[in-house]
């Protein structure tokens, strides 16, 4: 069942509209001609019945909470039974003759409803119910009996339609309220950041600008530092891949190929969606850069991966030092989080596990394994 969203809101209102003039409709044509029925004092009791349960499912539906299969269902139900009474009010003899049964036009607004609620199939399948029900009181089966039963289908079909649409547009609402709100925080962020980290940033490089040593390394990676976390906050960064796009992981893992670090993959191409793709890469990077800053220079790295039918794993290893599961955990209670957030967060947020095995000096094993499909994006 499709989800109720405050974009289908005025479809629900047409359909209370729709009911309660329909409602007048039948009204009219039971004063028209009652005299002609089989029995003509049944119909007021109908029509009574007709009215209450206009005015009911007008309130009922006016409720989210209400607009579920009990509801639904019971729509359906009561007004195929209104619909059958005409076999016994009208009498079978007028209805052949093509007099209008009791439910005339009334009969469709369960079908809109359904479709609204459950998108075209839940539409087309109470279409089906209410035209066979209807098929059956008329008990002829020409062109113009069909003809109801076809534009009920021809309603549902073009109603669950409009819902799906509905739907997409409250997901694109939605996801540029986030973004409205994502760029306002990155402002706020970069206001904070220029006024503290950026500074004592562009200091150290001013500083230690032509210094030799460490003092001039320290000075580099300042200036280094200092660039990406202004390109970070003001978002200046290259065109985003679209993130329901496939992209084949290795074109993101293959830049990484050095003489300390080496590559393997499957033969042919890993497709993953774009956004656990650039994630994995980005766990990637932030391991790689564990290895450069604490082990030994021309520390050897493995990076292996393994596509498999249902997830995709990476595994990166390392013959450097090593690092005690303690130090881990210190180190994100001393705020030092690239493990915690680069790797664990990044890979936590596909839905993906991380497994870290190593011990002092015997090297690091990360391994990253992440589902084929991106379940948040579905």
């Amino acid at each position: 069942m499709a989800e109720s969203s405050g974009l289908q809101t005025p479809l629900w209102r047409a359909i209370a509209v729709f009911r309660i003039a329909a409602l007048v409709y039948v009204s009219v044509l039971v004063v028209r001609n009652v005299g002609a029925y089989e029995r003509p004092t049944l119909a007021w009791p109908v029509l009574a019945v007709v009215a209450g349960w206009t005015v009911f499912t007008t309130y009922a539906y006016a409720d989210p909470e209400r607009r579920r299969p009990p509801l639904l269902v019971a729509d359906l139900l009561i007004t195929m039974a209104v619909l059958t009474t005409s076999i016994w009010v009208v009498g079978r003899a007028a209805l052949e003759e093509g007099r209008p049964t009791l439910a005339v036009a009334w009969h469709v607004a369960p079908v809109i409803a359904w479709a609204v609620a459950g998108g075209r199939r839940w539409g087309i399948a109470a279409a089906l119910a209410m035209g066979a029900t209807d098929l059956v009181v008329r008990a002829h089966y020409d062109q113009a009996a069909f003809t109801g039963t076809v534009l009920m289908l021809m309603a549902a079909t073009a109603v669950g339609y409009l819902v799906g649409l509905a739907e997409v547009s409250q997901r694109r609402l939605e996801r540029a309220v986030q973004l409205e709100a994502t760029t306002r925080e990155r402002e706020r962020l970069a206001r904070d950041i220029h006024d503290s980290v950026l500074q004592v940033l562009a200091l150290v490089k001013r500083r230690g600008a032509g210094l030799d040593g460490e003092a001039g390394e320290l000075a580099r990676l300042a200036g280094e530092q200092e660039a990406a976390l202004r390109t970070l906050v003001t978002g200046r960064t290259a065109e985003p891949v679209d993130e329901h796009a496939e992209v084949d992981l290795m074109t993101l893992l293959e830049p990484y190929a050095s003489a300390t670090v080496s590559v393997a993959a499957p033969a042919g191409a890993v497709r993953l969606p774009a956004r656990i793709a650039t994630e994995v890469a980005a766990a990637v990077s932030a391991a790689l850069d564990n290895v450069v800053r604490h082990c030994d220079p021309g520390t050897k790295v493995w990076v292996l991966v393994e596509d498999e039918p249902e997830e995709v794993t990476v595994s990166v290893r390392d013959d450097g030092c090593g690092i005690s599961p303690e130090r881990l955990a210190e180190a994100e209670e001393q705020g030092r989080l690239g493990v915690a957030q680069s790797i664990r967060g990044r890979i936590a947020d596909v839905h993906g596990t991380v497994r870290i095995t190593s011990a002092p000096g015997q090297g690091t094993e990360v391994e990253l394994a992440v589902p084929r499909v991106d379940r948040v994006s579905r």
